[in-house]
Formats: C-alpha cells, structure tokens, sequence
C-alpha cells in the first residue's frame, strides 16, 4: 500500500511539474519593413504601405498579431490599370477587419474571403489581380496561422535554421495563383482563384523565432541560405535592429535583381523550365521581418 501511495505522489508532481513549466505568457510579434518597388532607380518610390504594385499590412489586435503581403499582377497595366490599387486595397481592407475583431486567428484564410468580398462588392468599380500572405500569431496558444495564396511567402528561421516555410502555387511557370477582379467582358478569361484555395498552415511558435514573410520579389532574387547570413547580423528583438537587418535583406535583393550575370533563383526556375535565363528578376520587394517576442501591453 505504501508502494502504491507513493508512486501517486510521485506522479502527481510530475504532472503538477509539467503545468508549472507550462509558458502561461503571451506573446506577439516586434516587426519592420522595408522595400522597394522596381523603378526605384527611376525615382519612383510609393512610401507608406505600398512599395511598386506590392502591398503590406501590420495590425494588432488583442487576441493576435496579423501581417499580410500582396504583389499587384503587373500586366493589368497594359490595360490602363494601375495594379498596385488592387493590391493595396486588399492589404487595407484586411487590416481593416483585424483592428475591428472580425476575424478569427486560427482561420487567415477567413481573412482573405472577408476581404476579397469586400472588394467585389464595392461601389467603386476595383480591377485587378494579386498574390496574398497572410499571417497570423494567437498570443495565448502560440500559434502561428498562415494562408499563402500565389508566390508570396514566409519563412520561419529558428536555431539558423528553416524549420517551417509556405509552399508556392503557380499555374505553370511565372503564373502564381491569384485573386482577381475582372470586367465582365474578360470574365472566364483573366485567371482567377478562390480565397480557399490558399494553402494553409498552422503550428507553433517559440520565443525568438524569426518570421521573413516577403512578395517574390525577395524569393526570386535571394536563396535561403542568402538569407539566413543576413539574418546571423540580427542580435536582438529591438525594433531598431529588426528593421536594420529588414532594410539589409530588401536593399541586397534589389541590387542583385539588375545583376545580368547572377544565377538568381528566378533563373534557375526559368531553365528548369526549359527557358534559357541568366540574371536577377527586376521586382518591386517588400520584407516584413519579425520575431517572436513576450508580449506587453
């Protein structure tokens, strides 16, 4: 009986052991920006939210931390469209509806459909196309939820290693899925793809894990390993060195899009698809780096 006993109490503290080591703290995410849009060296620069036809969006809400990047489809500007306003609306209309609450955070891709109806039943006529990258951090659970429409993407970085990344969708080459608006003469015809089409993710976080979630334009022109050494340089969760290294990653990336001798990512993607390419992909960039991080208010 003794025996008995006591191996209860000892099972009974490993349990109540285990509970105590339970991280029973929030967290959230300290992020920075950075990019460029592809005719920077022309002097055209939008600040603010868009960088080129790229968007992004940083929102906080109580419950989670939401950030999302989108890529305008350059080619409604053979139109007479500007791209960047589709995108742009996108990424405002999802931070919209995070500040608002309506959103649940194990379900970005909720955010999205949310979103993208929005836009189709706007009152202002809204034509266009867009990749999109939404992720999401649940403070309590420690979560991270993400939908990743197209070529846009993330990474998380832990240890100077990739342990998790989204997977890109493309129709064939050069073609990412996509949501778009259409006039109703070109309906059926400009490639158009469902919110719930995303591919969507969801698993944990640790305190100083590293989120790179980025528009092709940086998985184009800069393999991981590219990446990570330019990571090693971030050395604390400060927003001063965050947006440092993020500043680092965009500028590195753009210089090496207009290298007509660099074997770019882009360009092995080409040759592997039978097209014979050499150099970096002359994109519009936009990192949002981040890191896990304990939360206060």
């Amino acid at each position: 009986m003794f025996s008995v006993l006591s191996y209860g109490r000892l099972v009974a503290r490993a349990v109540l052991g285990g509970l105590s080591q339970t991280d029973s703290r929030d967290y959230s995410l300290v992020t920075a920006s950075c990019g460029f849009g592809k005719d920077f060296r022309k002097g055209i620069l939008k600040k603010g939210v868009c960088y080129g036809d790229d968007a992004c969006f940083v929102a906080r809400h109580r419950c989670a931390d939401v950030l999302g990047v989108a890529d305008g489809v350059g080619g409604w500007r053979d139109y007479g469209v500007d791209p960047s306003q589709f995108s742009g609306t996108l990424m405002r209309t999802c931070e919209r509806l995070v500040k608002e609450g309506r959103f649940v955070p194990s379900n970005p891709v909720g955010i999205l459909t949310t979103s993208y109806c929005e836009l189709l039943q706007n009152k202002v006529p809204l034509l266009g196309s867009s990749t999109a990258c939404i992720v999401v951090l649940d403070r309590t659970s420690h979560r991270l939820h993400t939908a990743n429409l197209g070529d846009s993407g993330f990474l998380v970085v832990r240890g100077g290693e990739v342990v998790h990344r989204s997977d890109e969708q493309q129709h064939y080459f050069n073609t990412p899925f996509q949501l778009s608006i259409a006039p109703p003469e070109a309906e059926g015809v400009v490639l158009s793809d469902s919110p719930d089409a995303a591919d969507s993710t969801s698993f944990d976080v640790q305190l100083g894990d590293i989120i790179l979630t980025a528009t092709d334009g940086l998985f184009d022109n800069m393999p991981d390993y590219m990446i990570l050494q330019e990571l090693k340089k971030l050395k604390n969760s400060n927003y001063e060195s965050i947006q440092q290294t993020a500043r680092s990653i965009a500028e590195q990336a753009h210089e090496l899009a207009y290298d007509p001798t660099y074997m770019s990512p882009f360009a092995q993607f080409a040759c592997d698809n039978g097209l014979n390419v050499r150099g970096g992909k002359p994109d519009d960039i936009t990192v949002l780096l981040s890191i896990v991080a304990e939360y206060t208010d």
